[in-house]
């Protein structure tokens, strides 16, 4: 059988019975590497040009990004020339250092040094493989000689860097997949590196802890940098770095766990572009944090555009439910979410505490508008409708006519098969709640308040008169029609409210009556109050399909009256 689990072996954690770091709490955000110009670049089917290089690193400045790798320009011809032109047309602002990556070999240090010639400040990264499969299977090499590959590459950066005094250098050194190194031989080659370097003595250090390759639970890459920090000589004058890939899906777990067990700094990718399954995803991990509460350090509040930026120097569409970007993140299509984001909402109030149901932040801090949120298909339920109405013309629905309205919304949806816009149920609204024939519609009113009751004259628009009196306006119209047509009716349910606020606000009205036995809901609109009910109830009683002579057919009544 191809599909065999037993070609594979279980990755050995350490045994590390004093761990802290599961009672640690990050409360600051860590110093962050975008990788993106190198790392993901080199993982693109069709890797960037210096034009989109340009917008990308633009994008990661205008995001707060302090530090950016721009490349590999010892192995790459466009790398260089992109490096070069960074510096020589000064696009490096004097708070970014700009960071690259070459091998421990000193002819490609050598060209990382020419590429950086003139630069103000910049970082330079230099790795070799440690792990045991690497060594053993690809270099052929023992434990000494793949320490003396770091130690020749760590003496070589120093001798280039003290050539040009006149830029500021910060030395970086990966052991690469060290996730796959034995713990003590990554702290000896990590020593036998800082030997070199000797941050005690001034000079900006920074070691890099690589999850090359994802082999294992977060928890234990977390033992691992712990393990380390707690064993590395110099450790208080060097910054622990951590760059996770997400072979497992676990790549910004890894990275917080790692921050938790004493990492300084992460290094990944905006969306989580990177070779295989990606690198750790730095628009989710800052947002994790300022869901938290914690600055981030980065400004992600136009989400949209950094998505579109990315999307077209990548080539890489965005997951609709990518964390805090994808189209759809903040989206609820269930009944039962929508209703419970409607009423936190509703009752939430400015300048108070987020706390909304199934939405993590808000939606606005991200650019996004509250009219995303909810969105109805065949899945949803009331309370999104009656989000999706308020958001879009302001009304408040009450809840046995947001049942009504909702049903008319499902059956349409389940007959479409997809999405129902608001502009949609805007249109069934009108449909099943408000329009009515024009002979119904209200020319004029008048009423006269006596000392025990409310006398009420209406003239309808199709020349129809009706006079009843009752302890209120609607109770009066109620028994104008009782008397004149000899309909059995009643008020079931009725809410009336404002729409807008100020002097220039509509009234609205919702009535549900019982018409010769039957339910009928109707709905109006108007400038006043009053002439708002009456038309509502009016409505409704069209909805219960009475009619004029002759208009039966246009209306689909099951009462005909007489004039």
């Amino acid at each position: 059988m191809g599909f065999d689990h037993r070609k594979y072996r279980p990755f050995t954690p350490i045994r590390k019975a004093d761990r802290k770091w599961p009672d640690h709490v990050i409360t600051q955000a860590p110093l962050w590497c975008s990788v993106d110009l190198r790392d993901g670049n080199q993982a693109l089917i069709n890797p960037m040009d210096v034009h989109q290089k340009q917008r990308l690193f633009d994008l990661l400045v205008q995001t707060g990004f302090k530090e950016i790798e721009i490349g590999f320009p010892a192995a790459s011809q466009p790398d260089f020339d992109f490096c070069r032109q960074l510096i020589v047309e000064k696009r490096i602002p004097d708070d970014v250092t700009v960071q690259v990556l070459t091998q421990a070999r000193p002819e490609l240090i050598a060209r990382t040094f020419e590429a950086l010639a003139g630069v103000k400040r910049a970082i330079v990264h230099v790795y070799n493989s440690t792990s045991t499969v690497q060594r053993e299977q690809v270099f052929q090499l023992d434990r000494e000689g793949i320490k003396g590959i770091a130690v020749k590459g760590a003496e070589c950066v120093m001798k280039h860097a003290q050539r040009l005094p006149d830029t500021e250098w910060i030395f970086q050194y990966s052991p690469e997949s060290f996730t796959g190194t034995e713990l003590d031989f990554a702290v000896d080659v990590i020593d036998a590196v800082t030997t070199v370097w000797r941050p005690d003595q001034g000079q900006r250090v920074i070691i890099n802890l690589p999850a090359t390759v994802e082999m294992a639970t977060p928890n234990v890459f977390a033992d691992q940098i712990e393990w380390v920090c707690e064993n590395m000589q110099w450790r208080e004058h060097v910054e622990i770095s951590v760059h996770t890939h997400n072979d497992r899906g676990c790549g910004v777990a890894a990275a917080e766990l790692a921050v938790m067990a004493g990492a300084d700094r992460v290094e990944g990718t905006l969306m989580g572009n990177g070779e295989r399954t990606g690198n750790m995803d730095i628009v989710t991990m800052a947002m994790n944090l300022y869901s938290q509460g914690i600055d981030p350090a980065l400004d992600l509040s136009d989400m949209a555009g950094i998505v579109r930026v990315t999307e077209a120097c990548t080539g890489i569409t965005t997951h609709p439910r990518h964390p805090y970007a994808g189209e759809l993140v903040f989206t609820a299509f269930s009944g039962s979410h929508q209703d419970a984001i409607r009423k936190c909402l509703a009752r939430r109030q400015e300048g108070a505490s987020w706390e909304v149901a199934y939405l993590p932040i808000d939606p606005r801090d991200v650019g996004r508008r509250y009219d995303e949120v909810v969105r109805i298909n065949s899945q949803s339920g009331k309370g999104g409708v009656a989000y999706v109405l308020e958001n879009t013309l302001g009304i408040r629905l009450p809840r046995w006519a947001q049942i009504e309205l909702s049903a008319y919304v499902q059956q349409h949806a389940e007959r479409s098969g997809r999405e129902v816009a608001a502009a949609e149920i805007q249109c069934l609204f009108q449909t099943h709640f408000m329009d009515v024939p024009l002979a119904w519609q209200i020319r004029r009113y008048d009423l006269c308040k006596r000392e025990s009751h409310v006398e009420a004259d209406i003239e309808l628009v199709g020349g129809v008169i009706l006079a009843g009196q009752g302890h209120g306006v609607i109770e009066a119209l109620v028994d104008a029609l009782q008397r004149q047509f000899g309909l059995t009716l009643s008020v079931d349910q009725y809410d009336e409210s404002a729409l807008g606020t100020g002097s220039a606000a509509n009234a609205f009205a919702c009535v549900r009556l019982v018409v010769e036995g039957e339910l009928a809901t109707a709905a109006a609109i108007g400038e006043d109050t009053t002439g708002t009910a009456l038309q509502a109830l009016l409505s409704a009683v069209v909805r219960a399909g009475v009619c004029f002579p002759g208009e039966a057919k246009a209306c689909g009544g099951l009462i005909e009256l007489a004039r």
